[in-house]
């Protein structure tokens, strides 16, 4: 969304003495902030994501290989309880 438009979007809170001393910001335009200051520009990773050891991904995607070639699957429903659960 161009800045223009977001500054639109904006409002300001104004006291008695005509100081502003807040902002009012769409959630949506909210959420797309805290995605940004969370994300790493470059690579698009989460920062926790990016902290993350490499050892530990490599084990996951580890896992991850011998449980397909298993084949064993995980409904979308339970992987999501799983990631968010950690």
């Amino acid at each position: 969304m161009p800045i223009a438009k977001i500054e639109d979007l904006i409002r300001y809170v104004i006291d008695a003495e005509g100081k502003t001393t807040d902002v009012l910001v769409p959630l949506e335009i909210w959420q797309q902030i805290i995605y940004s200051l969370n994300t790493d520009n470059i690579s698009g990773l989460a920062l926790t994501d990016k902290q993350e050891p490499k050892e530990q991904i490599l084990a996951d995607l580890q896992e991850s290989v011998r449980l397909a070639t298993a084949g064993q699957t995980f409904s979308v429903s339970q992987l999501w309880e799983d990631a968010i659960s950690k």
